[in-house]
């Protein structure tokens, strides 16, 4: 296994309201290796604010990765067209002037959880409308955009989007890798990472676990090293990769019920296959004796800001020692 570095991401922390360089600091002190920004800071605009937080991040030898990048070109939520070329122009100005080459992309959509949205193919074939003409703006800023594996699209449909785009791994579109989020949209995740190998380029490392109830499988994120994600092989497939790659860690509480009891919610994953729903399952029965156990529990979305600050400290030291066990 590779000798990956691991930091942290900055939406664990969001509830310490700590400033770019307090975060940086925060860093140090708990000798997480870099920071990844999921949402731009509000200083972004600023110049000077942008190469000074770069020239401190250099000097301490902490890895930066950007944020702030959009890839549904209209709001999910009511329908309205956006720019997100402008938007994503310049969030890759910001990343290419502190001379990170990734921008992390997360629409944060819930579409297949709507009766009213629209099919998913449709969203795809406005996706590449839109990212299409913004290949060379992302090559010549030397960017890539980093499509979080979040609750919009499954691993299956992000390499049809690319596929539609004519991009090629390393060119303009990657994927942020999120360990946890895989299982929400009904995918295994060693499965899921073999399938996007070539393309990911930044990660959100996050444990997790699901349980069976009476209205579908329950996803919820755990501490790392307590939930079920195997990060040990993940890892091993990471360390494929010729690029290189940061093991960014994102904690947060809160649950996600997928009502895979519902035949018109699930006839929305027509990639899911019999092998990674079944793994699924293992896992929810393994997760009832955890929780029975008393060694794994859901955590309320409410609670994270009284643990947050402990539990990513504990986050840290476990995904370093699973690196260094190797």
């Amino acid at each position: 296994m590779k000798k990956f570095r691991v930091g942290i991401d900055s939406y664990s922390l969001k509830p310490l309201d700590l400033d770019p360089f307090e975060l940086l600091d925060w860093a140090l002190i708990n000798e997480a290796e870099g920071v990844q920004f999921s949402e731009s800071p509000s200083q972004a605009g600023d110049r000077a604010f942008l190469l000074e937080l770069s020239l401190y991040a250099a000097q301490n030898n902490l890895y930066l990765e950007w944020g702030g990048g959009e890839h549904i070109p209209f709001d999910v939520a009511t329908g309205k067209a956006k720019d997100i070329a402008a938007v994503n122009k310049k969030a890759a100005e910001q990343a290419a002037l502190m001379g990170i080459r990734t921008v992390r992309s997360c629409s944060a959509g819930l579409m297949r959880w709507r009766e009213d949205s629209l099919p998913t193919e449709t969203y795809l074939q406005e996706m590449a409308k839109s990212l299409r003409p913004q290949r060379q703006m992302f090559i010549d800023h030397g960017v890539i955009l980093a499509i979080e594996t979040h609750f919009e699209f499954t691993t299956f449909e992000l390499l049809r989007l690319f596929d539609m785009c004519d991009a090629e791994p390393g060119d303009y579109l990657g994927i942020c890798l999120d360990t946890m989020n895989l299982l929400t949209m009904l995918e295994d995740p060693v499965a899921a990472t073999e399938r996007v190998l070539p393309w990911i380029v930044t990660t959100h490392v996050k444990d997790g676990a699901m349980i069976l109830t009476r209205d579908g499988l329950l996803s919820f994120p755990a501490e790392a090293g307590k939930g079920l994600i195997d990060f040990r092989e993940i890892f091993e497939v990471l360390s494929e990769l010729k690029h290189g790659v940061n093991l960014s860690i994102e904690d947060h509480g809160g649950d996600f019920l997928i009502p895979i009891f519902n035949p018109a919610f699930l006839a929305k994953f027509p990639d899911l296959t019999i092998q990674e729903l079944s793994a699924l399952l293992k896992m929810a029965a393994d997760a009832q004796d955890h929780i029975h156990n008393k060694e794994l529990a859901v955590l309320d979305r409410t609670r994270w800001p009284e643990v947050c600050e402990k539990r990513v400290k504990r986050d840290l030291w476990t995904i370093k020692r699973i690196v260094e066990a190797g």
